[in-house]
């Protein structure tokens, strides 16, 4: 799992609570939603970002700045 700030582990429980996440590589014979700790886990560090990780959401990628700013 990759390190995460306070305010990026906030951030992240933020967009996990606008709704279900499903993921067709993970919950596939399930069909189950993820959980915040699986969800949390797909987070990867960046390259040059000053402490920024990324994260997938709705088909698109979330950057979560170390300060819990989060963006497209």
């Amino acid at each position: 799992m990759t390190k995460t700030t306070k305010q990026q582990r906030q951030a992240i429980k933020r967009v996990f609570d606008r709704g279900p996440i499903y993921t067709t590589k993970i919950a596939e014979a399930f069909d189950q939603p993820l959980s915040y700790r699986r969800f949390r886990s797909l987070a990867q560090p960046t390259f040059g970002c000053d402490g920024a990780v990324i994260l997938p959401w709705a088909g698109m990628w979330l950057c979560i700045e170390r300060d819990g700013y989060c963006h497209s």
